[in-house]
């Protein structure tokens, strides 16, 4: 049986400070990670402080391509199935987002994928994956 995917609502983003610039960004079609201005390490969720070494961090943006590390289709938490997947980008950090536009039963671990903005609440956009 194959699955497609179908559009489903987001719903508010939650936005502060400190992810300001990420949603920003997205609403422009960036993907943007942080990387430590000290170690130079990159990391994902945003965060202020460096997880390695606690030091300053910046802005920059991601390519947007990547490998699925982990994936699952589900199909009993409401009306529409839709995957879940652990996403390694090509700058080394994982994203835990939604794999969309594709037949769902065909995704496979290692498939490569890229970065898609979804509409949310008001002009806001959410970063998904699509396989590339």
């Amino acid at each position: 049986m194959s699955t497609m995917y179908q559009e489903r609502p987001v719903g508010n983003l939650i936005m502060d400070a400190a992810t300001g610039p990420y949603w920003d960004a997205a609403k422009t079609g960036v993907l943007k990670i942080k990387r430590c201005t000290a170690c130079g390490k990159v990391h994902f969720y945003p965060r202020a402080l460096c997880p390695f070494c606690l030091s300053d961090t910046e802005w920059i943006d991601a390519s947007g391509l990547g490998t699925i590390y982990s994936v699952t289709v589900t199909r009993r938490a409401g009306p529409i199935p839709y995957a879940l997947a652990y996403v390694q980008l090509d700058e080394g950090v994982s994203m835990l987002t939604n794999i969309v536009d594709c037949d769902l039963d065909s995704l496979r671990i290692g498939d490569r994928v890229k970065v898609c903005f979804k509409a949310a609440d008001g002009e806001n956009r959410v970063p998904m994956f699509t396989p590339a």
